[in-house]
């Protein structure tokens, strides 16, 4: 639903105004609170780019329903399917840095599991460009996470869909590079990948090539989240007024569902790309790799959707209206984000319920606020 709707805003913003007079960010406040009532989201995150800074960042409601603790724009929320496109910028610096290759056949890269061979891969080959463009035809499209205190699987556990996971093998279905088909599973792969080549512990790695130089210095990968830094959270809410066992699940599959973050910081990384993209300096990958991570790799056809992927973000629209996004889903939270990097104009949003509703209406305000769609 989500991704629908950016694409509608990026085919109306091929016909807005380009202009980057001053708009209101406040827009997005109106009713807020009245429609976060409505739809049971006990807390939203919202930052707001513009001109390439963040210039709104603003958090409503309660950590928790029931409780008194307010949430602000430091709160921490899980952003579900938003830790792919961060991680995929970590993927790409290995790249730029010669440990990975974008083309390779994975299982040359591999070292502590391997993808098996199979009747799909006899031709063609699982690639990085094909995990991050969701196009290497492999199964388990997300993942569930694990109630707090259950047992978690190792990250080959995970991939062979061996006890404790709780999801099945990542294996093909079909011939790589053939179809676009959204699968977590692939991106663990990368996941495992990247931990292979460095020997560095996932978080302790995404922390070093992205966090700490993109300066998002609230996030985290760590999974589960550190006992210390539970009170910095937000619990979510899966089902209506009721938190999740808990407060929130654990997800090995880090680099798919597993980031710990806020709006301003995932700000940041969209700012950071989009200086990349433009050649200005700021960001983590060159522009050359920035212009590939941004480009139309594969293309969504129907019943998957009618857009383009890019290296780990979907892509739509063209000159000023060139955009970037994402969406987010895990227990009990909802995120999008998407950024426009020739308008220097973006918004994301993190809540801990699951009504995407109230997403949509906020990102609906912010485009016409901000000359994305056409006034009304």
């Amino acid at each position: 639903m989500i991704r629908r709707l950016f694409l509608v805003l990026a085919a109306f913003s091929a016909t807005a105004a380009s202009s980057l007079a001053a708009q209101n960010p406040a827009v997005v406040e109106r009713g807020l609170l009245e429609k976060m009532r409505a739809d049971h989201v006990p807390a939203v995150s919202i930052a707001i780019v513009d001109h390439y800074r963040v210039v709104f960042a603003k958090a409503y409601g309660v950590a928790e329903f029931g409780g008194s603790t307010p949430v602000d724009s430091n709160t921490l929320f899980l952003a579900g399917s938003i830790s792919k496109p961060i991680f995929a910028t970590g993927a790409l610096v290995l790249v730029e840095q010669g440990k990975l290759s974008l083309d390779d056949d994975v299982n040359k890269t591999l070292q502590s599991w391997h993808l098996p061979e199979s009747r799909f891969t006899i031709a063609e080959k699982v690639t990085l460009r094909r995990l991050l463009t969701h196009s290497a035809g492999l199964t388990v499209h997300g993942f569930p996470g694990y109630a707090m205190g259950a047992p978690i699987p190792t990250v080959p556990q995970v991939l062979d869909g061996a006890p404790p996971a709780n999801t099945a093998a990542v294996r093909n279905d079909d011939i790589p590079g053939a179809h676009w088909v959204y699968s977590g599973g692939g991106i663990t792969i990368a996941q495992l990948m990247s931990t292979d080549v460095t020997g560095e512990p996932f978080p302790a790695l995404m922390r070093r090539l992205v966090l700490e130089p993109l300066g998002m210095t609230r996030s985290t990968y760590e999974n589960p989240l550190p006992a210390a830094r539970w009170k910095e959270a937000a619990s979510g809410h899966e089902k209506i007024d009721t938190p999740v066992p808990g407060r929130f699940h654990v997800y090995p599959e880090m680099a798919a569902a597993g980031l710990w973050t806020t709006a301003s910081d995932l700000a940041r990384w969209a700012i950071a790309l989009s200086h990349s993209y433009r050649g200005e300096p700021g960001g983590v990958l060159s522009p050359a790799m920035a212009r590939q991570m941004v480009s139309k790799q594969m293309h969504q056809e129907p019943p998957n959707g009618n857009g383009y992927w890019g290296l780990g973000v979907g892509v739509s629209g063209d000159a000023d209206s060139l955009m970037f996004n994402h969406g987010g889903r895990d227990e009990g939270f909802v995120a999008t984000m998407a950024m426009w990097p020739n308008r220097g104009r973006g918004i994301v949003i993190l809540t801990n319920g699951v009504n995407g509703t109230l997403l949509n209406e906020i990102v609906r305000a912010f485009a016409e606020e901000y000359r994305l769609v056409p006034a009304r």
